[in-house]
């Protein structure tokens, strides 16, 4: 894919990234606002890597890095773009960035019940370990 271009996101990419997730990605967070995207560039700038083909946002993923796990969410690509190697790019840019981070594992945030990521996601090496299960709280109020 020669026009595609990877770049880290700026706070300014807040609105045009929450709506390429509306378009593009699956589920949704408590953090799905232009505050949250905003805090996350500001905290850690190369975290939130984005793929974009003359001009237009085509792909994104979360590489958040935080001294121990290297933990990946939101591995997006545009419908009309996918099994173009956009994610494979993107992936390749959020391993890099582990790497050289120090990171040894890259750990994936997968929908349960999102069959083609869980297919992307074993093609390109990663495999579901079932032992393991997400626990949450919220911490604030969501409106």
């Amino acid at each position: 894919m020669t026009d595609l271009h990877i770049r880290a996101a700026l706070p300014a990419d807040a609105e045009t990234v929450l709506a390429f997730w509306k378009e593009a990605a699956e589920g949704t967070s408590i953090t799905d606002d232009a505050d949250g995207v905003s805090r996350l560039v500001t905290r850690d700038p190369e975290a939130l890597i984005l793929a974009e083909s003359d001009g237009v946002l085509v792909g994104s993923v979360i590489a958040g890095w935080d001294g121990w796990r290297a933990s990946l969410y939101r591995l997006a690509v545009l419908p009309s773009r996918r099994r173009q190697g956009i994610a494979t790019a993107l992936l390749e840019a959020a391993e890099r960035r582990f790497v050289a981070a120090g990171g040894r594992r890259g750990d994936a945030m997968v929908l349960e019940a999102n069959e083609r990521a869980q297919r992307a996601w074993a093609a390109a090496g990663y495999h579901r370990e079932d032992h393991w299960r997400r626990w949450v709280k919220p911490l604030v109020e969501t409106p």
